[in-house]
């Protein structure tokens, strides 16, 4: 994550603490672990990176299993803990295991798509403790309401935020940024500011899930350049307001914006290269983790095709830490491996190679350059 807020206007944000501190857990492997606890889901989203479906999958993790997976975590160390699914509301026995994780030291975060979350609801959520809810809209009515294949989709998850600032639950926005709907960026932003939303993150898309079939749609390099460029200057118009903005799943991101602070602040570009190699780019592997329904530990949320074991086997804090797996040890020490524009790139240290995902999807390589890069050869070149 590239916390525009922060770099551009050093104001510090709700998780810098993890993201910009020294010594911070993924510095030991520690990772925030993201847990697709059901595939089941009450929409059909275009672009669900999981192809989630209305029934669950048989053999998905027990509440038993949970709690050990909850215990291990613990133990070991993980910085965050974050509920997704498909809808993770979908689970009856949610609030239980939040509030499970809560007593055990964990920090507790959902990803949802917002829709089931009335009054009562938010009332458990925050009773059980949960620190943060990341409320997905990707466009303004009809194109969010496309997205989902859900007439009545956006007003319900719009409702969804509304009930968690009613009851005092942190609450952001999550859009992922694609062809179809980059330009209703400003709409957004609009709507952040007049719903007082504390934070908003823009996801890159990644082509993984229902999203491969989606590889065309994503935004050209200069449409990318035009909407991180719009997306910095929106975010410095809400230094006066309590709201974050962060762009996630694309560390050429953090680059481009140290490269545009060089131009016009060089103490605060100084200050802001420091912080993003503190941060160190993609996190695959290092500093990010996915468990899924079925018990399957993944480098991230995005790769449903490598696991490095599973937790009826074996616990994840050992899963995590054997580097006999080839892919494991890799991700940790990919400088050399990686190909392309990547492999030339200066920026290393605060990229990491950004999606090796989006690479393998794009190339059938995984080591190859990120084809969402948007640096240019010159922008790679320079000297840090």
């Amino acid at each position: 994550m590239i916390n525009c807020t922060r770099l551009l206007c050093e104001k510090p944000g709700f998780y810098d603490a993890i993201r910009y501190q020294k010594g911070k857990p993924a510095d030991t492997n520690r990772p925030i672990v993201v847990w697709n606890s059901t595939r089941r889901c009450n929409l059909k989203c275009i672009h669900c990176y999981i192809d989630a479906k209305k029934a669950p999958d048989s053999g998905e993790l027990s509440t038993p299993e949970a709690k050990a997976l909850i215990d291990d975590l613990a133990a070991f160390g993980a910085p965050v803990f974050l509920f997704s699914g498909g809808e993770p509301f979908m689970r009856e026995d949610l609030f239980e295991l939040g509030k499970y994780a809560k007593v055990k030291g964990l920090r507790t975060v959902i990803s949802t798509n917002g829709t089931l979350i009335t009054d009562r609801l938010a009332k458990q959520i925050k009773d059980a403790g949960f620190s943060y809810v990341g409320i997905s809209l990707d466009g303004l009515e009809a194109t969010n309401d496309r997205f989902r294949e859900q007439k009545g989709a956006f007003k319900k998850s719009l409702s969804g935020i509304r009930n968690c600032l009613k009851n005092d639950v942190r609450v952001g926005l999550r859009f992922t940024i694609n062809k179809h709907n980059f330009k209703e960026i400003p709409g957004i932003f609009d709507l952040i500011e007049a719903e007082n939303i504390p934070r908003a993150c823009f996801y890159h898309l990644v082509y993984s899930g229902r999203a491969s079939a989606m590889i065309n749609d994503d935004l050209t390099h200069q449409e990318a350049r035009e909407t991180m460029d719009l997306i910095f200057a929106r975010s410095q118009g809400l230094l006066k307001t309590n709201t974050e903005i962060l762009t996630v799943d694309n560390h050429a991101d953090g680059v481009y914006l140290y490269l545009k602070l060089c131009k016009i602040d060089p103490q605060k570009a100084q200050a802001a290269l420091e912080l993003l190699k503190i941060n160190g780019g993609n996190k695959s592997g290092i500093g990010i983790a996915d468990v899924d329904n079925l018990g399957d530990v993944h480098p991230d949320q995005f790769w449903r095709e490598y696991t490095f074991g599973n937790l009826r086997q074996r616990k994840f804090s050992e899963i995590w830490m054997d580097e006999s797996n080839e892919l494991l040890r890799n991700l940790r020490n990919r400088a050399g491996l990686l190909k392309g524009k990547c492999g030339r790139c200066n920026f290393k240290d605060i990229c990491a190679g950004n999606f090796r995902a989006r690479a393998e999807a794009f190339y059938g390589d995984l080591w190859q350059e990120d084809p969402a890069c948007y640096l240019t050869e010159e922008e790679i070149s320079q000297k840090v």
